[in-house]
């Protein structure tokens, strides 16, 4: 078998798409939700990981721009591979922690990002309606990761069951 030289095989590593958003609750377990200027489906607070960014800053940076929140993210809590779909190749999103937040806080929140409509916490049952089927099977993750201080591996959602070493 011939090898290709590094900057051939280099070249020929796949390239996934990453993205990050973050996961906030409140007492009741509502999660928090944005309504986006352009698409149907709401989004957990988040967004594209940018080129050399990783996805903890990118975590950080879409709660500043899209909610103005400033606050040190919490566990890694979700990593779930996407595959591809239509147009969008598979890629891998990450589901940080944010931690307990109020709905004063929420209520508080004054968005001056065009992307955003409006925030609102819901149960899941309401997510369920408001969120691609994808995303309520990972908040559904999120949430369990969260209550037992672990972080959980997903497939389109789905949590994957991954040997220990």
């Amino acid at each position: 078998m011939d090898l290709l030289p590094f900057g051939e095989y280099a070249a020929s590593l796949n390239r996934k798409r990453t993205a990050a958003g973050v996961l906030f609750r409140d007492e009741r377990s509502r999660v928090l939700l944005v309504e986006t200027t352009y698409k149907s489906e709401w989004e957990i607070p988040g967004g594209a990981v940018e080129a050399e960014e990783a996805p903890w800053a990118t975590a950080t940076r879409e709660l500043r721009e899209e909610l103005g929140i400033t606050r040190p993210l919490g566990n890694l809590l979700v990593i779930d591979h996407i595959p591809a779909q239509g147009v969008m190749p598979e890629g891998l999103a990450f589901v940080f922690d944010g931690g307990l937040i109020t709905e004063e806080e929420v209520h508080g929140i004054d968005s001056a990002d065009p992307e955003i409509r409006s925030v609102g916490l819901y149960s899941l049952d309401e997510a369920r309606g408001l969120v691609k089927l994808t995303l309520y099977d990972r908040l559904c993750a999120a949430l369990r990761a969260a209550q037992v201080s672990t972080l959980i591996l997903c497939d389109a959602g789905h949590p994957t069951t991954v040997d220990q070493c």
